[in-house]
């Protein structure tokens, strides 16, 4: 399996393409940002004027207030002035956070809606190899992700850079040396920056590992959960969660590390900077005191503050950008990971299934050259009832699984009507196959919900399915009936009444091959009978497919086939079978032993 590795330098130019669609959006968010970063940027001044113009004159000193409007020629305008630049630059600010975070959170949802059709969509053996708390945690945790680099960075990151743009002109304007006195600070900044940068990226791949494999055990253990009660495991299952809970705290604990040097070693520069400014403005005043401009003095070192706050808040959210590129790196191999999609070509064969299968020297393997079926050859008809026994890992559900082309043969054909498994379109393949599996899985939501799949099933369908399988029993006795709601799994249903619901779920598809895999073998004996005499009905036209322990549910069938070693060892009907006396007959009398 060959993946698509995306180019690092690659992620941040995908993620700012996800905002291609909403540029008119974002061009306006810029400038309600600049209008706000503007509004910032006139706040010192002003305080310059008062102090330097307003203040001496009110003291009887010797400046006066330069002629001008109302709003900047007196104290009163300025005041006025003062709090219109505090209402535009919050109105301004509340607008354009409104709108970043409606762009964020649009791309999110397409992210996110992006990630779970790929999932679906992928190959059962590369969904088993990627394990579900690795997908879980790309769609979750990692899409969060993107979301702190949106709706935290971008949105400020720009604000930052405009703000910076803006306080350096600002202060070369009103003195050159003293703006070149606080930029000196500069370099200082960059150079912790670029030391921190390295440890912390492979401190975020390491965090992000991490925390997928613990969504995977965590998801895992509830799954689980019943078994680890039987056999009191639980101490020792929290032992494991607790192992890799202290890995994700050393990798946390490092990121908090760094970020408290981060913030105080940026406070001493920014602090020392300000004095350095407060200096440099005494010394150019000759070392009076009286002389020195204060307004100007005040107004730098607001900008001085002002210069390294976006600083500081850039090196500290680069932890957040280094989080994200790690998260948008780990999302686009996943969605660049074409080859692990199944294909379903739109020009596939796609008329309704008749019911004929046929299996040609057929071998295959989940790992290399480990053959589970070896030269496996059959034909079903269209309405016989065949059977697949044999000992367990002898290769009969593997079949069930290669006729719904969830794997591909590695050698050999399969033919359904005459036609090969991969020149169908899958979605018309598989909803001409109906399965009933042993370990049954319920959604949540309503009884007609779980049995229709959303598929466009009536009401009094979804009934008559309930009927045929025998469910509508104990569904009639609940409250609601079709619209009662299972819980999680069903795991209010009994094991019996999960595998009817199961069945009804298949007969309500109509499909025109039904296979049944191990689908009574949870079920008690009554149950057996009464679902027994469903599938003579439902079956009656169809193509049938039976695997199954409980040999008294294939007794009937046109065929039996043993299975041993992935080849058929024998085969007929089940009287044929017992003359023999061979392998299936030793198993007939085993069963019978064990009754």
């Amino acid at each position: 399996m060959t993946v698509q590795k995306p180019q690092k330098h690659s992620n941040a130019l995908w993620l700012m393409s996800l905002m291609r669609p909403y540029a008119l959006r974002l061009l306006i968010a810029v400038f309600l940002m600049l209008l706000a970063n503007l509004a910032e940027l006139i706040k010192p001044r002003i305080y310059a004027v008062i102090i330097d113009d307003f203040l001496p004159a009110a003291a009887g000193g010797q400046k006066m207030a330069a002629a001008g409007s109302f709003l900047i020629g007196t104290i009163e305008g300025l005041g006025i002035s003062y709090f219109a630049v505090i209402f535009v630059s919050a109105f301004s600010s509340l607008l354009h956070t409104r709108m970043v975070t409606s762009v964020c959170q649009k791309i999110l949802h397409e992210t996110r809606m992006k990630l779970f059709d790929h999932i679906h969509r992928m190959k059962l053996q590369d969904l088993d190899a990627q394990g579900s708390g690795r997908l879980l945690t790309r769609a979750t945790n990692d899409v969060e992700a993107l979301d702190e680099f949106y709706g935290d960075v971008l949105g400020g990151l720009i604000r930052d850079v405009f703000l910076l743009i803006g306080i350096v002109a600002m202060m070369l304007s009103m003195n050159v040396k003293l703006a070149l006195t606080g930029f000196a600070a500069v370099p200082v900044i960059v150079l912790i920056t670029v030391l921190c940068r390295g440890a912390l990226k492979r401190n975020f791949v390491k965090m992000k590992a991490i925390i997928g494999k613990i969504n995977g055990f965590i998801a895992e253990s509830l799954s689980g959960i019943r078994v680890i009660k039987s056999f009191s495991r639980a101490k020792e299952k929290c032992a494991q969660l607790y192992k890799l809970d202290r890995d994700y705290r050393k990798t946390t604990m490092f990121q908090v590390f760094i970020n408290g040097i981060l913030r105080p070693v940026m406070e001493v520069v920014n602090s020392a900077a300000t004095v350095a400014v407060l200096l440099v403005g005494y010394s150019l005043a000759g070392g009076d005191a009286s002389i020195a401009e204060a307004g100007v003095l005040v107004a730098m070192t607001t900008y001085i503050r002002q210069f390294f706050e976006p600083i500081n808040d850039l090196a500290e959210k680069y932890n957040t950008v280094q989080s994200s590129l790690v998260s948008a790196d780990r999302i686009r191999s996943l969605l660049l990971s074409d080859d692990q999609l199944e294909k379903d070509d739109e020009n596939g064969y796609a008329m309704p299934i008749v019911g004929d299968i046929e299996f040609k020297d057929v071998w295959f393997a989940y790992n290399d050259e480990d053959w589970v079926l070896k030269n496996l050859t059959f034909h079903v008809k269209h309405g016989q009832r065949v059977a697949f026994v044999g000992a367990t890992g002898a290769g009969k559900t593997t079949i069930i699984s290669l006729l719904s082309r969830f794997y591909t043969v590695q050698k050999g054909e399969i033919l359904i009507d005459g036609v090969n498994v991969n020149d169908w379109k899958l979605s018309a393949l598989r909803s001409g196959i109906g399965v009933v599996l042993q370990d049954v899985f319920l959604f949540v939501g309503s009884v007609a919900d779980n049995v229709r799949i959303h598929a466009d099933i009536s009401d009094e369908e979804v009934l008559e399915a309930l009927r045929l399988s025998r469910a509508d029993t104990f569904v009639s006795r609940l409250d609601g009936g079709l619209n009662h709601m299972v819980s999680e799994r069903g795991a209010a249903f009994s094991t019996g009444e999960r595998q009817l619901i199961s069945f009804a779920r298949a007969i309500a598809h109509k499909p025109a091959i039904l296979v049944l895999d191990e689908a009574t073998a949870n079920i008690d004996s009554e149950t057996e009978r009464l679902i027994q005499a469903s599938i003579d009905d439902i079956s009656r036209g169809k193509t049938a497919v039976f695997i199954a322990h409980r040999l008294g549910t294939i007794r009937f069938c046109d065929r039996i086939y043993y299975l041993e070693n992935g080849s058929i060892a024998e085969s007929g009907t089940h009287e044929e079978l017992m003359r023999l006396k061979g392998k299936y007959a030793a198993l007939i009398e085993s069963a019978k032993e064990g009754e």
